[in-house]
């Protein structure tokens, strides 16, 4: 396997020099200014408010608060209070409250304030979350259970209290940070979610919600709610995400590359071994509470220093499965659970990465079919001129062909006539009501499309021509609208993600170091404990008398090399 180097095209420092190839240095940033951003959706570059570390249990204080004093509901002006808010999942409880099956319902708290929410709730908000802002990483949820969990446990898959002990503490992490992350902390649908007197189906057929476009891509990218510009974005085309760039950006391949490395780590060797790890620890842990049983039992069969000895040795046993057991859970949920999580960081920033490509890609698109209409225009106005040329050629050769007549010349009425006539351009012909609005009986297929063509035939072409001319123009007017648009995206996009980026970073670093630090204490603790247990016993042990066949000790002489053959014997 390639050696993982830690290179961070992430963290980008404040004075490096763009690529050659970045996408700023071929948007045109002159054209007209965009329209203003909602400034609680801009991600400043230096962001101020560094992300907390991994939420361990009494370890995650912000150094600078999330503080702000505009407050939209109760729920903001707790989570800004510039206290250190912890939202915290009480309880999962089971229910059926508006539904005909039992479901799991998770009790929420923040500050003063209690919610209830299922699974599928959170899975909404996030996905929501997502629409809402493309540009941002938007933090994960726990995994929906697999067809191989629900087979196996048939209809208590839902009800597995591992599995919910292990939802509870990852969705409370995904909700904080939300609370904590600079824009999504602002956002009211987070707010509506955390009051326990919305319903979540209102919220879901509300603002701005409600306002989101089928397809995010035509939509703008600081605001995909904003109806303005849908029919502008509507002209914008709608590329894959494994369509090729002809300008990439060298900062997002050097994102993509570092991220897949990234993945890789994390899904494969890194998660594969911690479960093997917490697994072979659960099952050291189990086989201890047995033997430790077998040991205690073993005492009561013995009297004396013997019997004494071997219960405490049975209390040593038991106290290293308990040490064990403590260590394997601090393992699953201090580190195998932001392994897991990470894991699905590294798909999420994929997805971000390939939005940002195929709004790249779509600039780009938009920008090829401009150059193509422009042309075509340059074309029908060439044809045009030919046309007109030949019209006015055509026209003297007529003129001189006719018998000039000294008596007759044209009154002024008949010049203006001719000369208006000259000027006049004929409009696209209708239908004719003889030809076209009589519709023969029993017209099939082929006589319709007989007609039809018969119909377009009928078309002066020099009308037509000057009709394409005229849609031409109003394409490319449409085309210059939106290639605006496609470039004002594109810069948006590039700079939140990268921003969004770097503080992911920081928050990585942070959450590695809690994650490493956190396991050391955990095997300290353990070891702690397990050799105060087997220091009693020892004590204990010590108490006992020595071998019948061991002989006393007796000191040997300093300038003697011979081999002791008694201690050969007894094994010494």
């Amino acid at each position: 396997m390639e050696a993982f180097d830690d290179e961070n095209p992430f963290d980008t420092e404040s004075d490096r020099i763009p690529s050659s190839t970045s996408s700023t240095t071929k948007v045109d940033i002159s054209e007209p200014p965009s329209p203003p951003f909602n400034p609680s959706r801009q991600l400043s570059l230096e962001t101020t408010n560094p992300e907390r570390p991994f939420p361990s249990q009494g370890t995650h204080r912000p150094q600078h608060p999330n503080f702000k004093s505009d407050f939209c509901c109760a729920r903001d002006r707790i989570l800004h209070s510039g206290e250190d808010i912890e939202i915290l999942i009480t309880d999962a409880q089971k229910t059926n409250v508006g539904a005909t099956s039992p479901y799991i319902t998770y009790v929420i708290q923040t500050g003063n304030t209690e919610s209830r929410h299922r699974y599928s709730e959170f899975e909404s908000l996030r996905s929501n979350l997502v629409n809402l802002y493309p540009t941002i990483i938007i933090p994960p949820i726990p995994s929906k259970q697999t067809l191989g969990d629900y087979a196996v446990k048939q209809g208590k898959a839902k009800e597995d209290a591992t599995m919910i002990a292990r939802r509870k503490r990852m969705l409370q992490t995904f909700l904080n940070r939300l609370a904590r992350h600079p824009i999504l902390s602002n956002e009211h649908v987070f707010h509506r979610f955390l009051d326990g007197e919305v319903s979540w189906h209102e919220v879901l057929n509300s603002p701005p919600i409600s306002l989101l476009p089928k397809n995010i891509l035509k939509a703008p990218s600081h605001d995909p709610t904003d109806r303005e510009t849908s029919s502008a974005y509507a002209a914008l085309p709608n590329p894959s995400a494994a369509h090729p760039l002809r300008n990439p950006d060298q900062r997002f391949l050097d994102s993509e590359a570092f991220t897949n490395k990234f993945a890789v780590h994390l899904s494969g060797p890194m998660e594969k071994v911690t479960r093997r790890t917490v697994k072979r620890w659960s099952e050291y842990a189990q086989d201890h509470a047995e033997l430790g049983a077998a040991l205690n039992g073993f005492s009561l069969n013995e009297s004396g220093p013997l019997s004494s000895a071997i219960e405490k040795t049975g209390q040593a046993v038991d106290a290293t499965y308990m040490s064990t057991t403590k260590l394997a859970q601090e393992l699953e949920q201090n580190w195998a659970e932001p392994i897991n999580e990470y894991a699905q960081f590294s798909s999420i920033i994929k997805k971000l990465l390939a939005y940002r490509h195929q709004k790249h890609v779509q600039y780009e698109m938009t920008q090829d079919g401009l150059e193509t209409k422009r042309e075509q225009l340059e074309e029908l106005e060439k044809s045009e001129h030919e046309a007109r040329r030949l019209e006015a050629a055509l026209g003297g050769k007529s003129t001189a062909s006719l018998p000039s007549s000294p008596l007759q010349e044209p009154t002024e009425e008949q010049s203006e006539d001719q000369t208006h006539s000259a000027s006049y351009v004929p409009p696209h012909p209708g239908p004719n009501p003889v030809r076209r609005n009589a519709r023969p009986p029993g017209m099939g297929f082929l006589n319709a499309l007989s007609y039809t063509l018969h119909g377009m035939m009928d078309v002066d072409p020099e009308t037509a021509r000057r009709n394409g001319i005229s849609k031409t123009k109003e394409t490319i007017s449409q085309l210059e609208d939106a290639l605006h648009l496609a470039a004002r995206d594109l810069k948006y996009s590039s700079s939140t993600i990268q921003a969004d980026l770097d503080r992911f970073q920081r928050q990585k670093v942070a959450d590695i170091r809690e994650m490493t630090i956190s396991m050391a204490q955990s095997h300290r603790d353990w070891c702690k404990k397990n050799l105060e247990a087997w220091e009693e016993a020892k004590k204990e042990i010590d108490v006992m008398p020595d071998h019948p066949n061991k002989l006393p000790s007796s000191p040997q002489p300093l300038s003697s090399n011979r081999r002791d053959s008694t201690a050969t014997l007894n094994g010494r």
